[in-house]
């Protein structure tokens, strides 16, 4: 039994303490809302998107991410009501969570606004016994148990925006709650981590058809070391748009999307890794999409 539990401890720290705990998203841009708070709202329509992402293709049981969020503006567009699920699996692990949010949007000058946002919700992070290899421990019943902890967490954020531009920093997992599977074991190590994000982005109008959007999006946990997404979209008539993106010591990324039918969104994205994982793994996906729940006049 101890060996057991030796194991999914180890197999906790292992995942909470050595690295960012929350997904990525390279089309981080596309449903930016659920990187911070405050950016719920800011739009003049409800918006609901899915983001599903494979990651490491040609590695057992790399990590597969699957989020749903819907927010929007409320009371003449000054706040902002949204939430958000998810569930990531990284091999004999499970993250499932839900988020709620609220924001309070202020004008700064009659083309520049300001959003505070907070949100707060539950993680449960679960361990599938049955897919950790146990044959050195003789304990069969074991080797099926699945265990998992539930706790709570809070973050909150800022996003500054314009037409044309905007600035967005966010703090999720405010708490730092322990992750504590067993009462009567030795004080774990493992808890949740404060993210701190931030990014940023600039729209230039190239003709009246074409804007060309380069953005960054840096991530830091400590003890790891601070990580860029920097991209570049072209977007034709605010329809259509491809782009390219760079993460450090991580990956090349394309992605391409487009809306249509004025309600409907898709977009796809695919990373091709440049670090040790390149001689394993031919590159992750992303595929995204949304529906924006405009009024038709």
């Amino acid at each position: 039994m101890r060996g057991f539990l030796t194991i999914v401890c180890l197999l906790i720290i292992g995942l909470t303490s050595k690295a960012q705990q929350l997904p990525h998203f390279t089309q981080y841009l596309i449903n930016s809302y659920v990187t911070n708070p405050a950016i719920g709202g800011t739009d003049s329509y409800f918006k609901a998107q899915s983001n599903h992402r494979y990651q490491w293709a040609g590695i057992n049981d790399a990590p597969r991410t699957y989020v749903f969020s819907l927010q929007g503006p409320i009371i003449h567009q000054k706040m902002g009501l949204g939430g958000y699920m998810f569930t990531d699996f990284t091999g004999p692990t499970r993250r499932s969570g839900f988020q709620a949010s609220y924001s309070y949007i202020l004008n700064v000058t009659s083309d520049i606004r300001l959003s505070f946002g907070i949100s707060g919700g539950v993680l449960q992070f679960l361990v599938d016994g049955g897919k950790v290899n146990l044959e050195n421990l003789n304990d069969v019943v074991l080797s099926n148990t699945i265990q998992s902890v539930i706790v709570p967490d809070i973050g909150g954020g800022l996003y500054l925006y314009h037409k044309d531009w905007f600035v967005s920093l966010s703090a999720p997992q405010l708490v730092g709650s322990k992750l504590q599977f067993f009462e009567n074991f030795e004080e774990t190590q493992a808890r949740l981590s404060r993210h701190f994000f931030a990014s940023a982005g600039y729209n230039f109008h190239i003709t009246d058809e074409i804007d060309v959007q380069p953005s960054f999006f840096m991530k830091f946990v400590d003890p790891t070391p601070l990580q860029v997404d920097a991209s570049v979209r072209a977007i034709y008539q605010e329809k259509v748009w491809f782009g390219v993106s760079y993460r450090s010591e991580d990956a090349f990324g394309v992605l391409l999307g487009f809306d249509f039918l004025d309600n409907f969104m898709l977009g796809y994205s695919y990373d091709l890794p440049i670090n040790g994982l390149a001689r394993v793994s031919s590159g992750s996906h992303e595929l995204m999409v949304g529906f924006k729940f405009k009024s038709r006049d």
